[in-house]
């Protein structure tokens, strides 16, 4: 009788843990990683109205993860520390590859432009205006670039701006430092830097958020258009999880309110994405490396040729991957 009865109670226990694992499971928060491009302070304001509002209908727990820096989002998804994120492109290339990461939305401007583009900015009064000017001048300046991580920051100035003249930022100016977009455009304002990296997306917050110091900028070089920013989630999250963190996304921005919030955030509705996203980025990246590559006296011929190679078959692949798409998309749109 006390066996029976000790067994019933083993079973009752048993089922209490298994219940109370499968409703802690259930709560498991969702961890949303934001780039600090800006004061967290201001970056929350914006974006927790947004974050309520996923919260309040997928039913699932939402944390905000500010990060300083693109390597801290990064490192956070490939642990399992960060489950969603809003990426720049190099950053959410660094996750795909490296974080389990996989892109399933693009961010739209709330103006409708397909994207944004990299700007290299000095204060107005500065005798600076073109590219050319600042490379003369370079030993006599302190640049201020982007995060190693940063599209518009890093990597498309980088290629365009400095790459193509065969110039290495990190030595050809008096000084350089790395920090964020907003951080950039402060110091230039406030006259400690000559010049820095920037976008136009950053530029238009600041214009809301402090117009005295954007109207003492002015911009003397803009990139080609880079793809709007990424979300990118994390594989490991469950069927479940995407899905509601999908519907979600793909159909904010119906109501009244919520087209305010995404005003807010200077937004327009999210659309549908994939890694295919990242195809220019990673040509971009390719064509750095190689003119790096075919500018270095150092390497013998032999190794040049062989590394050059190998860049451009991998170059090969890209275009043929993105020939592809867009045969498949002008096969579609004729069919509509």
């Amino acid at each position: 009788m006390l066996n029976r009865i000790g067994r019933v109670f083993a079973g009752v226990a048993l089922l209490a843990s298994c219940v109370l694992g499968t409703a802690q499971a259930e709560e498991k928060a969702i961890n949303f990683g934001i780039m600090s491009t800006e004061s967290s302070q201001n970056l929350k304001s914006i974006w927790q109205p947004f974050l309520d509002d996923m919260q309040k209908k997928t039913g699932l727990k939402i944390n905000a993860t500010f990060a300083s820096d693109y390597a801290g989002l990064i490192q956070g998804m490939r642990f399992n520390k960060v489950d969603v994120a809003w990426l720049g492109n190099k950053a959410a290339m660094e996750a795909v590859d490296r974080s389990n990461g996989e892109i399933f939305a693009q961010t739209a401007a709330a103006n409708g432009a397909a994207g944004y583009w990299s700007v290299l900015i000095v204060r107005k009064d500065s005798p600076i205006n073109s590219v050319d000017d600042m490379l003369k001048n370079a030993k006599s300046l302190t640049f201020g670039n982007g995060d190693p991580n940063s599209t518009s920051g890093y990597l498309v100035p980088g290629y365009y701006v400095f790459a193509k003249n065969n110039v290495d930022a990190a030595t050809a100016f008096k000084r350089t430092l790395n920090s964020s977009h907003e951080v950039n455009a402060l110091s230039v304002a406030k006259g400690q830097l000559d010049v820095a990296t920037f976008n136009t997306e950053s530029w238009d917050r600041l214009e809301v958020t402090q117009p005295d110091k954007a109207a003492q900028l002015k911009v003397i070089w803009k990139s080609p258009l880079i793809p709007a920013d990424p979300l990118v989630w994390s594989k490991a999250l469950s069927d479940s999880e995407k899905t509601k963190i999908r519907d979600f996304i793909f159909s904010y921005g119906d109501t009244d309110e919520e087209k305010a919030v995404l005003k807010g955030m200077q937004l327009g509705k999210f659309l549908a994405s994939s890694d295919d996203q990242l195809l220019p980025i990673r040509q971009l990246e390719l064509f750095k490396q190689r003119t790096t590559i075919s500018t270095d006296t150092k390497l013998e011929a032999a190794d040049k040729a062989k590394r050059l190679a190998e860049i451009d078959a991998e170059l090969a692949k890209l275009q043929e991957r993105i020939t592809s798409l867009e045969a498949t998309k002008k096969t579609t749109a004729n069919a509509g």
